[in-house]
């Protein structure tokens, strides 16, 4: 069974591993740990039966206007349960009342978002890839 919670109390870096499947330079467990720390909002999935982390998502927030949700992942080997809807379902929930919360994702991924009731649209970003691994 997994459960979902908003605090990462007593998450260690050996709970992460697996994550940030295809990325060239990965962050380490460590560095996943420390971005999860930093997060304005977090909520993982757990499996009841190890605690070990299946997935999770992060929100940063001006906590006024704005939000913005740069990562949601969940491990290859549970992908196709639903965790990845009710983790971005719980996430926009955290940021309700907000007037905008935004998120970039490749274009074969936007009706994923567009179940929970997002919507596309377009954006510009800066990518430093030398500094993806958080070092």
């Amino acid at each position: 069974m997994i459960t979902y919670t908003t605090s990462i109390a007593g998450v260690r870096a050996n709970q992460l591993a697996g994550f940030f499947d295809g990325w060239p330079n990965s962050p380490s467990p460590e560095t996943h740990l420390r971005l999860l720390q930093n997060s304005d909002h977090v909520v993982l999935a757990q499996e009841d039966a190890t605690g070990k982390v299946v997935g999770f998502t992060t929100a940063i927030t001006d906590q006024v206007l704005f939000a913005y949700i740069p990562l949601l992942e969940v491990l290859p080997e549970y992908k196709g349960r639903g965790i990845g809807q009710e983790l971005v379902r719980r996430m926009l929930a955290e940021l309700d009342g907000l007037y905008s919360v935004d998120l970039l994702c490749d274009p074969e991924l936007q009706p994923f978002y567009q179940r929970a009731g997002m919507r596309p649209a377009t954006g510009m970003m800066h990518k430093n890839y030398a500094r993806q691994s958080g070092k």
